[in-house]
């Protein structure tokens, strides 16, 4: 249902002036913040009525009136002006993520701690996906006369590693047949097509190195499993405290959002480049009072992973929507050139 003109500007000017005060809005309030020439009558009615139509709720009787879920929806889509990215809040993005521009792992996690610090919110990533990649690079680290530490790269920047036991001691020789081997046949394999049949004729190519070879190509496959799934990263859980919109619920979103693997699943099911969930679309009824915003991220072009925020719905979106686009920009071309052969 389209607002008319007057009902659009009343309800922009109710959510921002909520969005900063954090006070339920009146109608002498709200006056003052338009400047409009208008009755405090007339806007009382206005109000009335995007309350009957869903768009406001009455806290309290006495009370002023705060957006809904479907007035922030319909702020978000239809009147909210982005802002633009500050050069302070540029600065600090910049900065914040900057110092792991070499390394897609520490890259992402210096990215979400800097987004929560900025948005006072949880801030959350999904690693890459693995499902094209390909195994870029594998690593052999000695740390004992039968260990050593077997470190895999793929091609869309995601860093597993694993600990392996071998049954003889390893050698120079042990070392060189496995890399050659690797080179063969695993290096821009892709990791889909990693599996137990695979390995198991690898192995039986191997001859007499076969039985030595078993628990390193055991852990490969092990690894390539786990790089080929998205895995959350969650970061600034308890700035999710200091909003008292989530009062006592806070700790049992707290609870929700560790398990990860549902947030995951949100995020994943993202269409678009951006996306925001208010409240109850995000199906959860653990996140009724929460807000959602996150983009994805792009590496050589394809979509990777996405990045963005959890906190209250009263959020400042026309601030952290554009922020969260900037953020993923610089992920993005940074991810691309670490990546870069």
């Amino acid at each position: 249902m389209e607002l008319s003109e007057r009902k659009q500007a009343i309800l922009a000017a109710i959510v921002e002036l909520y969005i900063r005060t954090g006070d339920p809005v009146g109608s002498k309030g709200l006056l003052a913040q338009m400047g409009m020439n208008i009755s405090s009558a007339t806007v009382r009615n206005e109000m009335s009525e995007l309350a009957a139509q869903g768009y406001l709720e009455q806290p309290h009787t006495s009370a002023g009136r705060i957006p809904s879920a479907k007035g922030y929806r319909y702020y978000v889509d239809k009147l909210m002006r982005p802002q633009e990215v500050d050069e302070s809040f540029r600065k600090l993005i910049e900065v914040g993520i900057a110092h792991g521009a070499d390394d897609p792992a520490r890259l992402l996690e210096n990215a979400v701690a800097v987004l929560a610090e900025l948005s006072h919110c949880a801030a959350v990533s999904t690693t890459p996906v693995g499902e094209k990649a390909a195994i870029r690079r594998i690593e052999l680290v000695p740390v004992g006369q039968k260990t050593l530490m077997l470190v895999l790269l793929t091609s869309n920047g995601v860093l597993k590693s694993r600990m392996c036991r071998l049954e003889c001691d390893l050698t120079p020789s042990l070392l060189e047949t496995f890399y050659n081997m690797a080179a063969c046949t695993l290096i821009g394999c892709p990791i889909a097509e990693i599996n137990a049949v695979m390995l198991q004729g690898l192995a039986a190519s191997l001859g007499s190195n076969a039985l030595a070879m078993l628990p390193l190509l055991g852990v490969v496959s092990d690894l390539a499993q786990r790089a080929a799934q998205s895995q959350v990263m969650l970061e600034g859980q308890s700035n999710l405290l200091g909003h008292k919109e989530f009062d006592s619920s806070v700790y049992q979103l707290m609870e929700f959002l560790s398990k990860g693997e549902p947030l995951g699943q949100i995020i994943n099911l993202s269409k678009g480049a951006l996306d925001v969930r208010i409240g109850t679309e995000t199906g959860y009824q653990q996140l009724e009072k929460s807000s959602l915003i996150f983009a994805q991220y792009f590496i050589h072009g394809e979509k990777a992973g996405s990045i963005g925020l959890i906190g209250p719905t009263r959020i400042d979106y026309a601030k952290l929507i554009p922020g969260v686009r900037y953020l993923t920009k610089l992920v993005s071309e940074f991810m691309t050139q670490a990546l870069e052969d």
